[in-house]
């Protein structure tokens, strides 16, 4: 599964990032976040998109697993 990393970049750069991304995997994409904003950013844009997201804590950051 494609992982990208938007951990120190300020929006809308992660959004972006997660735009490209799913347009190349459209099945799905693992995203490593380590801030609520950006966070907050993809996971609209992914739901609106018609993902399923799942959240998992590591350490301070937070992995989002993004699956159609």
């Amino acid at each position: 599964m494609e992982k990208i990393d938007v951990r120190g970049m300020s929006c809308p750069q992660p959004v972006l990032m997660t735009k490209n991304a799913i347009e190349k995997h459209p099945e799905g994409i693992d995203i490593l976040v380590d801030n609520n904003t950006a966070k907050n950013n993809i996971t609209r844009f992914l739901k609106n998109s018609g993902y399923k997201l799942e959240f998992k804590n590591e350490e301070e950051d937070t992995l989002i697993v993004v699956r159609k």
